[in-house]
């Protein structure tokens, strides 16, 4: 825990660390309740860069070129999220409230970038932005994302609306997208859902979640189609991840959601967590 910075305002405490880039902990003040799972391992959020999740046989093509992957110290298969959640950043700044880190990262693969990190606490938010630069001379594609561990019990509730999703296949990876979601994958009401093994990814997502409980609403907000959602049975956490681009996406025609950059082209992505009192928390503030 050395070197773990420990930010908060009225509303919410955050702990960043440094390895990773990571939040440790977000924690709500205004309803003495975490909106993170603290006991996330490596962490309760981490960057995802310069990639999301998986690509099948860690290798796709690239204006005429195989790319191949990274060996990840983590995963035997895949260079699963990239690097930026395993590396240690630079902090850059800090105050009571926000701060920003920086990682320099480069593959003989052709990944070869600055990135910048920033957590701010505004009022009853936390907003999480990831800016990526190019380093490089050869062009290389890039794909960006966060993944946030949300604390969530046997009486939380999730609703978010998609147009379809992949349903899991082998080592992890997609199968062909489904225009129908099946009642285990679909979250359009708000519902606890079923406590079992879902591994993911949703099109058409409209870049809003929220988990509630009887006190407690957290909106997730982010501008992507793509969401990731991971929980496992008999765990209280939920995994839900924007990414830029959708999980094996190196892999699709068109290569959805990634961007090739040329040496000094910098790509962004943002997210917002935003914690305010449930429909529930409301009713019974006014009837004390």
């Amino acid at each position: 825990m050395d070197g773990v910075l420990q930010l908060e305002n009225a509303h919410l405490r955050m702990r960043v660390d440094p390895q990773g880039g990571a939040l440790k902990q977000l924690f709500s003040l205004t309803f003495q309740r975490p909106v993170l799972y603290d006991a996330a391992e490596p962490a309760a959020l981490f960057p995802m860069l310069p990639l999301a999740n998986r690509v099948a046989e860690n290798q796709f093509w690239l204006q005429g070129r195989e790319i191949v992957l990274p060996q990840s110290p983590v995963d035997a298969d895949f260079y699963l999220h990239g690097d930026g959640w395993l590396k240690r950043w630079q902090v850059l700044t800090q105050s009571d409230s926000d701060c920003e880190l920086q990682l320099r990262s480069q593959h003989p693969c052709g990944f070869d970038y600055l990135a910048r990190l920033r957590y701010q606490l505004h009022g009853n938010a936390l907003h999480a932005t990831l800016h990526l630069t190019h380093c490089g001379a050869t062009p290389m594609l890039y794909g960006l994302g966060f993944h946030p561990w949300f604390h969530f019990a046997a009486h939380s509730r999730v609703q978010f609306s998609a147009s379809g999703y992949w349903p899991e296949g082998d080592k992890h990876l997609p199968q062909a997208w489904q225009p129908q979601l099946p009642d285990a994958a679909d979250f359009g009401h708000p519902t606890y859902g079923r406590d079992e093994w879902l591994n993911v990814c949703y099109s058409g997502w409209n870049g809003q979640a929220q988990i509630t409980d009887d006190v407690m609403c957290v909106t997730l907000l982010a501008q992507t189609p793509w969401l990731m959602l991971f929980r496992m049975s008999g765990q209280s956490f939920l995994c839900l991840e924007p990414q830029s681009h959708p999980v094996n996406a190196h892999r699709q025609p068109g290569q959805p959601g990634l961007v090739l950059l040329q040496e000094g082209d910098e790509t962004r992505f943002a997210i917002s967590i935003v914690v305010s009192a449930s429909p529930e928390g409301e009713e019974a503030a006014l009837k004390q």
